[in-house]
């Protein structure tokens, strides 16, 4: 509830207008990414949760993309917590979202040394044994979903990064040969299906994806079942490699598909306008070098919206890294993978949404300000206003808006019931704040 200040006088109405070119948060006219994909021969993927699988994150699940990748669902951890007792519950739900809405599943990951069970990893175990163990998981999950799972990531993240093998349980149990194996056991379990190894910093040429390049090579030449190679692509903003197309072409050349497996570009946070036209350009770089190579079978980014990212948590301080943000508006990166798959979308003239500010009351200690938003020419379905207070401006309350404020940097976001801005139409919030030795009125961005 808005309240003000006993006996405050009223200042002079101050006012200040910043525009900014920003994409349309509702999209449905423009061509779903996954029809611009299928007519370029490609997948566009993304990992998803399934417990989220409804409303809007399932809506654009379905829509945007042709291949569903568990985050989660089919790690060993996951299916097989307490040896002999499964649970399919999660990844059986994403099958079934995939099914209806006629999308492939990508089988993410059989062998991986993290996210295994406590009983698997606290165990003492024979060679034999170990083995075992191995051939039985594997059989029994790509045999569950036979016929249902397009390619698996078999192995997961088996190089160090000067091209060693990892010391892990598996690597030290059985030796470089456990990967051939599970290849192996794979395809037993589902010949169709196509068996990948996925690895992360393999997206450039270099030591890494050397020893990648060398295995899937030796693999070749004895004959073992190897279909593809997954390049992650966890990548930090303006460092997409100068290497990545032709790294791509060297693994098509001996005779695998190539998949972007993990696509996504985290940056320093707070994201401005210049980090998101840069993760645009970064997010195009990739799609481009992809559809240039025929064997790239195509992108998975890992999660499509920031809400779901597992940046946040797990490199604090960086953020905002999928092509969309927390309240499903598609940032410039989803413009960027849509014309790089020969799509065009509808982006609004320059200045088509504005935010003004103004200060509508003020006293000694403190003032009353407010942000309207209007478009025109464009809508929006979700909003966020940023900008930078000089020193010694402190929001204490807002009103119509979720807003918070590290330094002087200030963010603010729609309430449940105003982030709808047709075009034509405005939606305004208000705040109070604290000030002291001046009160400019800064520049607005929404973002």
């Amino acid at each position: 509830m808005r309240s003000l200040r006993t006996g405050s006088s009223l200042a002079a109405l101050v006012t200040g207008a910043a525009l900014l070119f920003t994409a349309p948060a509702a999209h449905a006219a423009d061509t779903p990414l996954r029809d611009l994909a299928a007519a370029k021969g490609k997948v566009i993927g993304t990992a998803v949760t399934g417990s989220k699988l409804t409303g809007t994150y399932g809506d654009l699940a379905g829509a945007q993309f042709n291949s569903l990748t568990p985050g989660n669902a089919m790690k060993w951890g996951s299916v097989e917590p307490t040896q002999g007792s499964f649970n399919w519950s999660e990844a059986d739900q994403i099958v079934a979202f995939a099914q209806a809405h006629n999308q492939q599943v990508r089988g993410h990951t059989l062998v991986w040394h993290n996210q295994n069970p406590s009983w698997l990893t606290n165990g003492s175990w024979t060679s034999a044994q170990l083995s075992s163990l191995l051939q039985n998981h594997i059989s029994t999950e790509v045999g569950r979903y036979k016929g249902k799972i397009a390619a698996w990531d078999v192995v997961n993240e088996p190089f160090n990064e000067d091209g060693t093998y990892r010391s892990t349980l598996w690597y030290n149990g059985l030796g470089a040969d456990y990967i051939a194996n599970a290849l192996t056991w794979a395809h037993a379990a589902d010949p169709a299906a196509k068996l990948y190894i996925n690895d992360y910093n393999v997206e450039g040429v270099n030591a890494k994806s050397t020893a990648l390049y060398n295995l899937v090579k030796d693999l070749k030449s004895r004959g073992i079942p190897i279909d593809g190679v997954g390049l992650q692509a966890h990548l930090i903003l303006g460092q997409v490699p100068s290497s990545l197309q032709q790294n791509i072409q060297r693994f098509a050349d001996l005779g695998v598909d190539v998949s972007i497996t993990e696509l996504d570009v985290r940056m320093a946070l707070p994201a401005d306008s210049t980090k998101l036209a840069q993760q645009a350009a970064d997010y195009k770089s990739v799609l481009n070098a992809c559809v240039a190579v025929t064997r790239c079978a195509g992108v998975t980014v890992w999660g499509f919206t920031d809400s779901d990212s597992w940046v946040p948590s797990t490199f604090p301080g960086y953020g905002a890294a999928t092509p969309y943000d927390e309240n499903y508006a598609p940032k410039p990166a989803y413009h960027a993978i849509a014309e790089a798959l020969g799509g065009t979308t509808t982006t609004p003239p320059t200045g088509a949404c504005t935010a003004t500010y103004s200060v509508t009351s003020q006293w000694n200690t403190g003032f009353t300000g407010q942000v309207t938003i209007a478009c025109s020419g464009a809508s929006l379905s979700s909003w966020k206003a940023n900008w930078t207070f000089g020193a010694g401006q402190q929001i204490t309350q807002a009103w119509n808006a979720t807003c918070s404020q590290s330094s002087t940097a200030v963010s603010c976001t729609n309430a449940s019931y105003n982030g709808s801005v047709p075009d034509g139409g405005s939606v305004t919030f208000g705040f109070n704040a604290s000030w002291s030795g001046s009160n400019p009125v800064p520049a607005v961005t929404l973002g």
